[in-house]
């Protein structure tokens, strides 16, 4: 037996190191995830509209600097960006659990850590995801993004349930810091990258003004008829998403009475979803067709959001979360690999920073607006009431992707000429995405 695979990116070596970068800051962010709300809830003894506070704090920045992040991004190399982006978030992180030694923790700085590690994560989220294309081959966007997924699903399955047993033991500020030294080794790994980035801008171009580059990018996204119709579909996601997200740890800690173990070991069976998608999500597309597969997602990943408020009690609520958010998880990612693989092909080297800076406004803008709005109806309605709201809009972004030439897309198109992608994208895609007979 060989003791690593021989074919596709398992032998491409800076891969790799991306890959395991990815692996080590996920599995790392898990603590995060768990630990940052429960030390709002058990250590600041926070009401449910601070706890929903913290996430729209946290995602606030996607609507106030991705659109100039794409610009840099585009301007500037992408991998020290990295590298940057990974130190700024271990040092912010690192602070919390330092902090809470020194029995001087508020929700201020916990308001304060997750706005400006959020700055942090909006640069590399754009950089990661513009990075990509110019390390892998068209031709492998799909088996490179499936990959990465399958480092997040694996953090997903193994971090929750180890990171509520460090919450248990430690207390949730404490196990915080195992996020922050699992940013350093990601920044490390990045750095160990060798292959030389292409310029996304050529030597010769004449200089530009920002505003003028910020109008090019949205410009291509808002006139692209794949990924404006995409764009909706992901915003509607993440806002009904979110809206019920941000007071999830709130009901299960105080009206279904589970502890952080059992909420962590909750999310841990749960992303055995995930991770089956993440292998499987190069296959299924393949069979289904890019366009199917993305709306087949979108359409099945909402319901499951619904059978959340309605669970029982104490530990008998695993019963219908982990089958909830196992479903839940493996169409998420079957939409997320597909449809993101998707963006990186159709999109010019030189313009991908914008393309994804310009997404990330709009579908993680939603996150704070809805997160915000979680908490307003958490504190008027009640936090099941919240929860049922959010699981009915979940149900509703498919509508988007259904009705759009989304539908008509088999398989990854190739690359279009770049002039043409960004001033004329509808008859560039017209020109090389096959068409699917009515009915057919």
């Amino acid at each position: 037996m060989k003791p690593w695979p021989t074919g596709g990116l398992w032998r491409h070596p800076d891969f790799v190191k991306l890959w395991s970068a990815q692996t080590v800051s996920q599995f790392g962010t898990q603590f995060t995830l768990l630990a940052l709300p429960l030390a709002a809830i058990d250590v600041l003894h926070a009401s449910a509209f601070e706890v929903a506070a913290l996430t729209t704090v946290e995602f606030l920045p996607f609507l106030l600097v991705s659109l100039p992040a794409g610009v840099w991004v585009d301007r500037l190399p992408r991998r020290p960006m990295l590298v940057v982006g990974d130190v700024a978030r271990a040092a912010l992180l690192g602070s919390i659990p330092v902090v809470y030694g020194l029995g001087q923790l508020t929700i201020w700085q916990l308001y304060g850590v997750a706005f400006l590690a959020g700055i942090a994560t909006v640069f590399f989220d754009v950089a990661y995801q513009s990075y990509l294309p110019s390390l892998v081959e068209r031709q492998q966007l799909i088996d490179g993004n499936s990959k990465l997924e399958i480092s997040r699903a694996a953090a997903q399955l193994g971090g929750p349930g180890l990171a509520g047993v460090v919450v248990d033991l430690l207390k949730a500020p404490a196990a915080i810091a195992f996020d922050a030294v699992s940013f350093v080794g990601s920044a490390l790994f990045i750095f160990s990258i060798r292959k030389e980035e292409r310029p996304a801008r050529r030597h010769d171009a004449p200089p530009s003004r920002m505003r003028d580059e910020l109008r090019e990018g949205l410009r291509y996204v808002f006139t692209h008829p794949f990924l404006k119709n995409i764009a909706a579909c992901t915003a509607l996601f993440n806002f009904f998403g979110n809206l019920g997200f941000a007071v999830l740890l709130v009901f299960a800690r105080r009206k279904l009475d589970l502890s952080p173990l059992a909420i962590g070991l909750a999310l841990t069976f749960s992303n055995v979803g995930p991770m089956l998608a993440a292998f499987n999500a190069h296959r299924i597309s393949s069979r289904l067709g890019v366009g199917r597969t993305i709306i087949a997602a979108s359409i099945l990943g909402g319901p499951m959001f619904l059978l959340v408020p309605f669970a029982p009690h104490g530990n008998a609520a695993l019963t219908v979360l982990v089958p909830a958010f196992l479903a839940g998880g493996f169409s998420n990612v079957i939409y997320n690999v597909t449809q993101i693989s998707l963006r990186q092909a159709i999109t010019p080297e030189r313009i991908q920073g914008r393309m994804n800076s310009v997404m990330r406004f709009i579908v993680w803008g939603t996150i704070p607006l809805g997160s915000f709005l979680g908490g307003v109806l958490a504190s008027q309605i009640g936090v099941k009431q919240t929860l049922i709201v959010g699981g009915i809009g979940c149900c509703l972004p498919f509508l988007p992707v259904l009705f759009s030439p989304v539908r008509a897309i088999r398989e990854m198109p190739e690359p279009v000429d770049e002039a043409a992608a960004v001033l004329a994208p509808l008859v560039a895609d017209a020109a090389v995405v096959p068409a699917e007979h009515p009915g057919g």
